[in-house]
């Protein structure tokens, strides 16, 4: 993630640490690398030279001076710093039974894609959300949440096709809904037993900012009196973003944002500029075009691998959403037993690809985030998937069979070349002798099933 800071801040690092002893005059040129490195990443001027300030001045001390290892000390500081920018003291989102969330940002976005996302990720953790479109000026909007809402099994309350007054649809649905208007003091629980409901709302947007936008939403959220009202950010759009978020927080005093396209944002400055530009936290990012490639925003975890340190407790969670209990046992055992075959192989493939894309989940493994000439061929992955598919049932679970008539058929059926097949095979046979002597797997996939307890 923001490969362009983290390689140049991984390399002033590296080089600090080489040193046995550091000066004042070593922590001076290394911080001015950095500096240029975060104003190179768009990262806000002033952002980046209080930061550095802090950095310095507790670099200085004289406890990091005469440390057996100075350079990594001024590195724990340097992240411990960077948390502490992204926001380490952000709080969770209210999620109340009844709670109303407010979706506000510019058109493009993702603000209507993120509420889905919102309502899938509450959705998981045991909420009845519910998806209320206040767009009324574009139907294609509403007609965009409604098949969002379809995709995931989450109710969307359309408005009428006539109605142009967002307050008074938005009294409608709630009533309707069996929530409570922020007029009604009455407590009235939410659609779905006994599952707390939470209601979003995917309000207007424009091009850019302008007063009818600032007051539509400013006279809404004084009628709902949202628990939560969260701005929906670009983060590839730099600075643009920043300026974007501080409007939106002196006209309506957010209380968190969502950054996304945070996979596609190279730099970084949004993300490092956001919560000490607005003073408010960076609630979730989505790393994804899909519903499910959304999280909550942890600081200490993004520090971790701006710095190549990784993030083995997001990649663990990965892995628990992405396996089931049966599948980690049944997989444990074929590896106690060294049987694992090709019909293992596979089910190992499609729980990758429910974690979601590769280099994302390398980037969360210590010191492979940015690993020069690593990178993922999704299409020579498809061609490995129909390799294997093209096997017979015998042939998955024996593939010591696969003779050159059977991989010649192979390669006909999956339209790749009796090299590949051959490579494909190679690469198994390697993994399955790696296999029988991987005890640290054994003992991930015992705690996977634990985590499913």
């Amino acid at each position: 993630m923001f490969p362009q800071l983290s390689d140049k801040l991984q390399e002033i690092f590296k080089e600090l640490r080489g040193h046995g002893t550091i000066s004042e005059s070593n922590i001076d040129a290394a911080l001015r690398q950095v500096r240029l490195a975060l104003l190179e990443a768009d990262v806000d001027f002033q952002v980046a030279r209080k930061f550095i300030a802090r950095v310095k001045e507790k670099a200085l001390g004289e406890a990091v001076l005469r440390s057996i290892t100075p350079g990594q000390q001024i590195v724990k500081i340097f992240h411990d710093e960077l948390t502490a920018l992204l926001g380490s003291d952000s709080a969770p989102l209210h999620a109340e039974d009844g709670a109303r969330i407010l979706i506000v940002g510019l058109n493009g976005s993702g603000k209507t894609t993120s509420s889905a996302k919102l309502a899938r990720f509450l959705q998981k953790q045991n909420y009845s959300p519910v998806l209320i479109p206040c767009d009324l000026q574009r139907p294609a909007a509403i007609e965009q949440l409604v098949t969002l809402g379809k995709q995931i099994d989450v109710p969307v309350h359309t408005p009428d096709p006539n109605e142009r007054n967002v307050q008074r649809t938005v009294a409608a649905v709630l009533a309707q809904s069996g929530g409570r208007s922020s007029r009604d003091p009455t407590r009235v629980s939410g659609l779905a037993g006994a599952r707390p409901s939470i209601y979003i709302f995917d309000t207007a947007g424009r091009q850019e900012i302008n007063e009818p936008l600032i007051q539509e939403l400013k006279e809404l959220k004084e009628f709902l009196e949202p628990q939560e009202t969260l701005l929906v950010v670009d983060a590839a759009t730099g600075q643009q973003a920043v300026s974007v978020a501080t409007h939106f927080n002196d006209a309506l005093t957010i209380t968190g944002i969502i950054l996304t396209k945070l996979d596609g944002d190279a730099r970084g400055g949004a993300a490092l500029s956001m919560r000490e530009v607005t003073r408010q936290p960076i609630k979730f990012a989505g790393t994804g075009e899909k519903l499910d490639q959304f999280e909550v925003f942890v600081p200490e975890r993004l520090a971790g691998r701006i710095l190549g340190m990784g993030d083995v407790i997001g990649l663990v969670e990965k892995a628990a959403e992405a396996v089931e209990a049966e599948d980690a046992a049944r997989l444990e055992r074929k590896l106690r037993t060294a049987s694992f075959d090709f019909n293992d192989f596979l089910a190992q493939f499609k729980m990758m690809q429910r974690m979601g894309p590769l280099e994302n989940i390398l980037g969360m493994l210590p010191g492979m985030g940015n690993v020069q000439g690593l990178s993922i061929d999704e299409k020579q992955l498809k061609r490995t998937e129909a390799i294997v598919l093209s096997m017979t049932k015998e042939e998955r679970t024996r593939p010591d069979i696969l003779n050159a008539r059977r991989r010649q058929r192979i390669a006909r059926g999956s339209g790749c070349t009796v090299t590949e097949v051959n490579d494909l095979l190679r690469r198994f046979d390697q993994m399955r002798k790696m296999m029988k002597s991987a005890g640290k797997m054994k003992k991930m996939l015992k705690g996977l099933q634990q985590l499913h307890r």
